[in-house]
């Protein structure tokens, strides 16, 4: 049990460690031994979890995968109404992309999809089941009298994720040169008059 801890904790640190150096490097920057030399170990350390590179960027999705099902719950846990609830996962999903350069590089980056259908799918899964927790969240504050009854869930799920994505581009063409949590609180509070309950 406690090799299977000591192996996923060593992975996600891999994982970690790729997405740091795909924010500084990009996608062709990475490689397995700057994996190995940003962490402290030999390449052939990094080889005893991954096969290849192709399996490591695989790893770095599923941590982007598990940091946004964090946030959802950490969101829905501290919050006493839906609209508390979505803005609280806004200011998390603001603060993963500031903390985390890469992740708008892998999720927005078409060469990471080349060639792999597979991941693409993956990718695209991850996306649309974030969407629905958000559209859960909506559909919990219809319920509570806090948003129009007349608004599609999933129409509403997929303007908050507007509210973010734009600024994590233009965050990363500008190499953290815009306030995406100074966007995100203020683009909430149009998107939050916009679908509350007179």
């Amino acid at each position: 049990m406690a090799e299977k801890l000591h192996t996923e904790v060593r992975k996600d640190q891999f994982a970690q460690a790729a997405l740091g150096l795909v924010a500084t490097y990009g996608l062709k920057g990475l490689s397995v031994a700057r994996v190995a030399h940003r962490v402290g170990v030999v390449p052939s350390a990094v080889y005893r979890h991954f096969t290849s590179k192709d399996e490591l960027l695989d790893a770095v999705i599923g941590l982007i995968r598990d940091r946004l099902a964090q946030n959802v719950q950490k969101a829905s846990q501290e919050c006493k109404d839906a609209l508390e609830c979505l803005r609280r996962l806004l200011m998390l999903h603001a603060q993963l992309i500031r903390e985390n350069q890469g992740v708008p590089r892998i999720v927005f980056s078409e060469e990471i999809f080349s060639g792999n259908p597979r991941r693409k799918v993956a990718v695209h899964e991850i996306v649309r089941g974030y969407l629905k927790h958000v559209a859960g969240m909506v559909k919990r504050g219809q319920a509570e009298g806090q948003i129009r009854n007349n608004l599609d869930p999933s129409t509403v799920s997929i303007m908050f994720l507007g509210l973010i994505q734009p600024a994590a581009i233009l965050w990363q063409l500008s190499d953290g040169g815009i306030d995406v949590t100074k966007h995100a609180e203020r683009a909430w509070q149009i998107l939050a008059d916009a679908i509350r309950k007179r």
